[in-house]
């Protein structure tokens, strides 16, 4: 990621945690999956017919991992954007019983 990026992702960040109750934002969700994740795959990688993540526990699971790979240092709420972001777009996922 260059600087440009990381700066636009710091500074969406920063807006986005000005809220004292944490509430999961998908259009946060989405600049960090643009500006990282966009630069290894494009949305076909989650259309494929063998999907790794089959739930939002899974799928969380899946940011988890390669946001590690990549070295995002990504906190749980920022994670937890990206999946309702990739859940909002793509997955549609049944929501968890708790």
């Amino acid at each position: 990621m260059d600087r440009r990026s990381l700066s636009g992702v710091l500074l969406a960040v920063a807006l986005g945690c000005q809220g004292d109750a944490f509430a999961a934002d998908a259009n946060r969700g989405r600049l960090l999956y643009d500006t990282g994740c966009n630069a290894c795959h494009t949305q076909q990688a989650h259309w494929r017919e063998k999907r790794v993540a089959t739930d939002l526990a899974s799928l969380a699971s899946q940011v988890r991992r390669w946001a590690g790979v990549a070295g995002f240092n990504w906190s749980e709420e920022e994670i937890q954007d990206v999946v309702l972001y990739l859940d909002d777009a793509i997955y549609r996922f049944p929501p968890q019983r708790r």
